[in-house]
């Protein structure tokens, strides 16, 4: 089975790459790309259409929302993850209003977050 292809979208180089990283290494994982604003993941999404995009709520231009909404129209066969440290109830249910499919923090553990990925991706544990 061919991996999922996930766009990460974080404005946080640190965080970024350290997740790149992370899940790099999880087998059925293959990070495609990772931008640091809201405007450039609707044209990576359009140039690669991901499986999954990983999107933080606080972005430089388009917030995740905006970001979440332009994704889902120049890939509507890509899942969206909300990935944010500071989301407040409003603004998640802004984003799941948008399409996305979760919210997570990004405190959780990784395996939480990959099981978000594959779930999003249709290839949760069975």
């Amino acid at each position: 089975m061919r991996p999922i292809r996930v766009v990460l979208v974080e404005d946080n180089a640190t965080f970024r790459e350290a997740l790149e990283l992370l899940l790099g290494m999880r087998d059925g994982i293959e990070v495609v790309a990772a931008v640091g604003d809201g405007e450039a993941a609707a044209e990576t999404c359009l140039r690669l259409l991901p499986d999954v995009v990983l999107m933080d709520y606080r972005l430089p231009g388009l917030d995740g929302v905006q970001a979440t909404r332009e994704v889902l129209s120049v890939a509507p066969g890509s899942a969206v993850v909300c990935l944010t440290a500071a989301a407040n109830e409003r603004e998640r249910r802004a984003f799941i209003e948008a399409g996305a499919r979760t919210c997570l923090h990004k405190d959780q553990d990784l395996d939480e977050i990959v099981l978000a990925i594959q779930e999003a991706a249709g290839r949760g544990a069975d």
